[in-house]
């Protein structure tokens, strides 16, 4: 049964990467845009662990703080048992302030120790946001080419007349038609005002 439903598995995460594969040939900015989601969700992933252990490391120096405070605190109070020769209080002010100075060399450590971490984990986190940053850019930049090979595409289309299809060169040529029928009519009708004109100045010449 196990191996059942591992073989399905495999069969789905491959049918799945085939797809993304076809889409990637088909629509490399769509690919892109899905890497890029895929990245701002781990950023994101990320960030919220970077939080979490600041607000670790801020419990651990509190805590550290307290022991450190209440070991100094048992070692005046050991003094002053002491002084008293109060032997038994004596005596459990010394195991307490032990404990707790056992207590503040561990919580020492484990600040010293998740420090490192968050240093760690910040860092990952900055180039993280660059690699994020960089990605961006670099779709936009594809984006431009794309735009920029699709007009020029549509504007070779448009000059070449040979890649030109029937309709659209029927109707580029209908304009041109017009145009030139436009261009007939107003010269017609300059003509046609200015006759009476020409041909009285040529009755005057001729007298």
């Amino acid at each position: 049964m196990k191996n059942i439903f591992t073989r399905m598995k495999e069969s789905i995460s491959s049918d799945l990467h085939n797809m993304l594969d076809q889409k990637q040939q088909k629509n490399p900015i769509a690919a892109l845009n899905y890497y890029l989601r895929q990245c701002e969700e781990e950023t994101e992933r990320v960030r919220k662990l970077v939080e979490r252990q600041h607000l670790l490391k801020e419990q651990l120096v509190r805590e550290y703080k307290l022991a450190s405070a209440m070991k100094e605190k048992r070692q005046q109070q050991a003094e002053v048992a002491l002084q008293a020769q109060e032997n038994e209080l004596y005596e459990f002010v010394q195991k307490e302030h032990a404990q707790y100075e056992e207590r503040t060399e561990r919580l020492n450590i484990s600040v010293q120790h998740v420090t490192k971490q968050l240093d760690e984990l910040e860092r990952k986190y900055e180039e993280m946001k660059h690699k994020l940053n960089d990605m961006h850019i670099r779709r936009m930049e594809l984006m431009g080419r794309e735009n920029v090979a699709r007009a020029n595409h549509r504007m070779n289309t448009v000059l070449n007349n040979d890649e030109l299809s029937s309709s659209e060169y029927s109707k580029f040529s209908d304009i041109e038609n017009y145009i030139d029928q436009l261009e007939n009519q107003i010269n017609t009708d300059y003509y046609r005002q200015t006759i009476d004109s020409k041909i009285a100045a040529l009755q005057k010449e001729a007298k």
